[in-house]
């Protein structure tokens, strides 16, 4: 062998495994991938050279490509090209059996150069391929969890973020009503969903769901990172106020306190990273009243009468007290309702007592 071609040989393994490093593709799949276009251009190339069935092997170490053509083992044969009699095979070695494959080199000369081209186009997509697959599942191991992406730019109202191996688009309906978004400007997204695409994976990402809030809490709070502290239930208008509803494991962890952290450090951060949106804390609780009464914070409960029948309750609350338990435009009571599951419906103490009267 010439040493030409001995050194374009060691160039072409060297050139692979870089590919493996700088790719983190398998070289196992590599190859096996490289061999698979060697025998398209084999065929493509030398297709009226004997047996149409072939098998490529290439060298792991010195890059050396062989061809092998391969005979099928049958009790007597009748094409010469794709068969081979068992009494002929077992002329060339006794331990050939009836479905055997009996190989011979049929290495064309100068097969790698002339091979090359139609196996580059291949290999290429192959590589591609592996790429998007690699891509896929890196992402896709992410899904429903916290990811950071740059800004790169706004148009027609979405905002393309910047992930660090691709690009996902922040849509309107999963921006944060008011929040502005600045070049460069690091962000916390919740991975929505994670699909297959021909050309990669498409992330569905929003700063709007729920998600992102008990991702964030996960995050700050130690005790509910080890599950010392339960996340019942959230309900939340983006931009605006959330409800968290929380519950310990252990009697002697306050959730609330836990959630708060010293001097109210943990939420804060959480608070920050949302643009100062409003968080309550609320304590869960099994009985259904308790945590109603709980879920109408910072408005304080006199009664509530549970029906649950029809999954609704009235509730009671002093005068003075009945705007705040509403909440502005009624979100209060709103997401007190989506937070615990139940129908409220809230009145005054006064309301009720005319209604007696009446």
């Amino acid at each position: 062998m010439a040493k030409e071609e001995v050194r374009k040989k060691d160039e072409v393994i060297l050139a692979l495994k870089a590919i493996v490093a700088e790719k983190g593709i398998s070289e196992a799949l590599l190859f096996e991938t490289l061999e698979d276009a060697l025998i398209a251009a084999y065929k493509k190339n030398y297709a009226n050279q004997g047996s149409p069935n072939v098998r490529v092997s290439i060298d792991r170490e010195t890059g050396e490509i062989k061809v092998f053509a391969l005979r099928e083992v049958v009790e007597e044969s009748f094409d010469d090209a794709e068969e081979i009699s068992l009494e002929e095979a077992q002329a060339i070695n006794a331990k050939y059996e009836i479905g055997d494959f009996v190989e011979n080199e049929v290495t064309p000369a100068n097969f790698a150069r002339v091979a090359a081209q139609s196996a580059k186009q291949i290999v290429t997509q192959r590589i591609k391929e592996a790429e998007r697959n690699i891509l896929y599942s890196e992402y896709s191991e992410k899904e429903y969890d916290l990811i950071t992406g740059i800004v790169q730019r706004k148009d027609k109202g979405n905002v393309y973020i910047d992930l660090g191996k691709t690009e996902t688009v922040l849509g309107p309906t999963e921006q944060i009503p008011g929040e502005t978004y600045e070049f460069n400007e690091r962000i916390q997204l919740y991975i929505v969903e994670v699909k297959q695409n021909p050309k990669g994976p498409m992330i569905a990402v929003s700063r709007t769901h729920p998600g992102l809030v008990k991702r964030l809490f996960e995050r700050e709070v130690p005790e509910i990172f080890d599950g010392t502290v339960e996340i019942k239930s959230i309900s939340r208008e983006a931009g605006s106020r959330t409800k968290i509803a929380v519950y310990s494991k252990d009697p002697e962890v306050d959730p609330m306190g836990a959630c708060v952290g010293p001097k109210g450090t943990r939420v804060q951060n959480i608070v920050r990273e949302l643009r100062n949106e409003k968080i309550d804390i609320i304590k869960w609780s099994k009985d259904p009243a308790e945590y109603i009464a709980n879920a109408l914070s910072p408005a304080k409960v006199v009664d509530v009468h549970v029906d649950e029948n029809s999954n609704s309750c009235k509730v009671l609350v002093d005068e003075n007290q009945l705007s705040l338990a509403i909440g502005k435009e009624g979100q209060n009571v709103r997401l007190a309702a989506k937070l615990t599951g139940w129908k409220i419906d809230i009145k005054s103490k006064r309301d009720e007592w005319e209604q007696v009267k009446a």
